[in-house]
């Protein structure tokens, strides 16, 4: 769970936008996450497949928390 302003201890994932096995490329919205005040897209940082994702739709993960795994496919 990336960290979004200073006071962000948690998230809620609201909803993914890839499935596992998708591809996605480096800046590509990947999920959407809920703060506790505002929704923000996480994009992703690579090109790669998502590979798992690690926190479903609904639940809330602590900053710094892995949500999900982008394998690389260069």
């Amino acid at each position: 769970m990336p960290k979004h302003g200073l006071t962000m201890r948690e998230g809620t994932v609201i909803k993914w936008l890839k499935k596992e096995g998708e591809e996605v490329k480096a800046g590509e919205e990947v999920v959407e996450i809920f703060t506790g005040k505002v929704n923000i897209m996480i994009t992703a940082a690579n090109e790669g497949i998502l590979k798992k994702i690690l926190v479903n739709e609904g639940c809330v993960a602590e900053v710094g928390t892995p949500i999900g795994i982008i394998e690389d496919i260069n």
